[in-house]
């Protein structure tokens, strides 16, 4: 098959087909940009129901602008509603039960059913049907993606980025967009160094089937080897997150059914009844990694490429597509007032957008991951006083929520459900 031809005119180059990356190529075009996606795999291949067995929790505000950029259509019937969340600091295994056993926050969407317009604290939604509607909306955008293709050098030229590819095709824009993933390439030809340190735990991914309604509650469990969380899917599903040592990770992955069954009896007790899995488990290490800036002369970063933070809080993904809403809103904006949009004044203003909501989540997720995973009487004690406190504060209990659900701070339009 003949290598897809490089469009004559682009404005931004994006190294990246993910999720973040597609987003940000259709809020562009949305904003009437000509961008270009580009990506080691193949693009079919990055839809196929087995390329992605995890689920993300996408916070209320970015599919706001999902239903903006026309892709929410396909995914509301695959969108499980999170009515409720529950996290418990839990001694042990087994600690699901109701009502919970020791420290516990409880969140509820109808709490903030005024403000957020109604809508729950956040939707469930598998990657693979989030990767496959994404995906629908470019090619029904007509936004050009070359792929397989592999950024192989990037050269900057006066008021261009200049990447040629690994088969020799060379590529030319004001613009170029690093949203390739923690090891972006577009990030290390910028020169851009990041802070990053393993946890030295995996996260242990799998989906079961649930005997009894799981009515909408996500669940998370606070145990000395790691958070334990049931997410709710669609169908009376789940997907299970938990942390454990590299080793125990690669154990469970491997493990018979009988055997991992018995460790999700252990950590579910028996109040959602029988618990099947369906389909393989994923096994991923788990690390903190920031880029060092987000922006550089005709670069700009975006999802893990600028940072890569701990699953803790589900916020991973949401951090992507917050700054694929934020830098279309810049570009666009800039474009329309005759700016050149690879400047760095122009790219600064999104880095100045996005970098203390990043570092902030990056750093209060680090501080839970050490505060949480452990068994320290004194710190339990601590991590009890304080739950009980927010607990007992509505007004914290519902900053919480809308900051959970991206709601907090200065908005891009996209995530208020407005086009650019």
């Amino acid at each position: 098959m003949a290598a897809p031809e490089v469009p004559a005119q682009i404005d931004v180059i994006i190294a990246g087909a993910g999720m973040a990356g597609a987003t940000l190529a259709l809020a562009l075009a949305h904003g009437g940009l000509r961008p270009v996606l580009i990506d080691p795999l193949p693009f079919d291949d990055q839809v196929q129901p087995t390329f992605d067995g995890r689920s993300s929790a996408i916070a209320y505000s970015s599919f706001r602008q999902w239903r903006v950029l026309g892709v929410s259509e396909a995914l509301e019937p695959k969108a499980q509603r999170i009515e409720q969340i529950l996290v418990t600091d839990a001694m042990a295994p087994g600690a699901a039960a109701r009502p919970p056993v020791g420290a516990f926050l409880r969140f509820e969407a109808a709490e903030i059913g005024d403000s957020s317009g109604g809508e729950p604290l956040g939707y469930l939604i598998e990657n693979r049907h989030s990767r496959a509607a994404l995906a629908a909306a470019v090619t029904k955008a007509r936004i050009p993606v070359l792929a397989p293709a592999k950024v192989a050098s990037v050269v900057f030229e006066g008021a261009a980025a200049s990447v040629t590819l690994e088969d020799g095709r060379i590529l030319t824009a004001p613009l170029l967009v690093g949203a390739e993933g923690r090891g972006s390439v577009v990030r290390k030809a910028a020169g851009i160094g990041e802070v990053a340190w393993p946890y030295k735990q995996s996260g242990v991914v799998a989906t079961v089937q649930l005997e009894h309604p799981h009515h909408g509650v996500a669940h998370e469990y606070f145990l000395p080897s790691g958070p334990f969380a049931i997410l709710p899917l669609t169908e009376n599903r789940a997907s299970l997150v938990w942390t454990e040592t590299t080793a125990n990770a690669a154990a469970l992955q491997a493990a018979s059914d009988t055997i991992f069954h018995a460790h999700l009896a252990r950590r579910f007790g028996e109040f959602l009844g029988r618990v099947e899995r369906i389909g393989p488990s994923v096994t991923y290490p788990l690390s903190l990694s920031l880029a060092e800036r987000m922006t550089a002369p005709r670069i700009a970063l975006l999802g893990d490429a600028a940072h890569g933070i701990h699953p803790i809080a589900g916020q991973g993904l949401n951090l992507g597509l917050k700054g694929a809403a934020a830098l279309a809103q810049v570009l666009v904006e800039a474009s329309l007032q005759g700016e050149d949009i690879g400047n760095l004044a122009v790219l600064e203003r999104y880095a100045r957008w996005r970098r203390f909501d990043t570092v902030a989540l990056a750093a209060a997720t680090d501080l839970f991951t050490r505060l949480f995973a452990n068994d320290d009487p004194i710190l339990r004690l601590a991590r009890g006083a304080a739950m009980a406190v927010v607990n007992r504060i509505g007004p914290a209990r519902r900053f919480f929520m809308q900051d959970a659900g991206g709601a907090t701070g200065d908005l891009p339009r996209l995530l208020r459900g407005e086009p650019l």
